[in-house]
């Protein structure tokens, strides 16, 4: 595989989700502890992304087999599904295998340890830009005998956050220069597009463009989905606390997961717009604030877990 090729399949690793389902109320808990449905169940393979990218790392970027299969029992997935998302990883390129002290396992390639990257910044953000800081323009033309690279970046400014003002310019606020650059260079597209720093000056209601620039009814959508499959969590962990109740590695780990999981498409899609712009008590502030409470509730509960685990 190119690294061009396998920087592409990596691309997917923060922003990858599992399709877009109606929204429903409570369920049954599963495995995970996850009170609600409201979100279609994450595939493995973006489990096993969340996995590295949340635990790898501090472990040489290599986990064995037999690590990932224990870490992902918890959150319902046999060792089937995982060798089977684990050879699809190795096969896009994100995942290399290795062995350490006689253990197989697979370690994250160059791609998948940038995206990873980027994808901590991104993911973990919570500041939204603001209108002083002015808007990044990306402009492209791409011959028709090349509208396969017309597509690719399409495809990457979509996932990187951006609206479409017209069908060759495309905006977002100013701060996703670097990583717009980062992306565009990575996977060889930057000789087709040239990037701006804009103001807008005039005319008409810049919150009512905004609304067309962006999809608002997706967005509003999957932040609804995300309260309503993991606002029961945040509730059962605000019980428990009350109760004086300690927390449940495996079920703290499994949550944080799951959570993290459904979250990280979603910094994707909006690109943190400002505050400004957006409609009155919109969805998505609500969905920051429950996501990064359950960041601060379950993070260390589930890193001690695994770091138990896998030492």
């Amino acid at each position: 595989m190119t690294s061009a090729r396998a920087a592409a399949a990596a691309e997917e690793g923060p922003g990858a989700q599992a399709p877009v389902t109606a929204r429903a109320g409570a369920g049954v808990s599963g495995a995970s502890g996850t009170e609600a449905s409201g979100l279609a169940a994450a595939p493995p393979r973006s489990l096993i992304v969340t996995v590295y990218g949340l635990y790898s790392r501090s472990h040489g970027g290599w986990l064995s087999v037999a690590s990932l299969i224990a870490l992902l029992t918890p959150l319902g997935v046999d060792e089937q599904a995982v060798r089977s998302a684990i050879h699809r990883l190795k096969r896009r390129g994100v995942l290399e295998a290795g062995k350490q002290d006689g253990a197989a396992g697979y370690a994250l390639s160059a791609a998948g340890r940038a995206i990873l990257r980027e994808g901590d910044a991104r993911i973990f953000r919570r500041e939204r830009a603001t209108l002083a800081d002015g808007w990044l323009l990306a402009v492209f033309s791409v011959p028709e005998s090349e509208r396969n690279k017309r597509h690719q970046l399409r495809s990457q400014l979509t996932r990187l956050g951006f609206g479409t003002m017209t069908a060759g310019v495309w905006i977002a606020p100013a701060h996703l220069y670097e990583p717009t650059a980062a992306v565009l260079r990575r996977l060889g597209l930057s000789a087709y597009a040239e990037l701006l720093r804009a103001d807008h000056l005039a005319f008409g209601d810049l919150a009512e463009k905004v609304r067309t620039w962006w999809d608002f009814r997706q967005l509003d959508a999957l932040y609804g989905q995300f309260l309503d499959t993991h606002g029961p969590v945040r509730e059962r962990l605000r019980r428990e606390e009350g109760r004086g109740a300690g927390a449940d590695g495996f079920r703290a780990f499994a949550d944080y997961v799951r959570a993290l999981t459904d979250w990280r498409r979603l910094p994707y899609l909006d690109p943190g717009l400002p505050a400004e712009l957006l409609p009155a008590d919109w969805v998505g502030l609500r969905a920051a604030d429950l996501f990064f409470a359950l960041h601060a509730d379950l993070e260390e509960p589930a890193r001690a877990q695994v770091t138990a685990m896998l030492d």
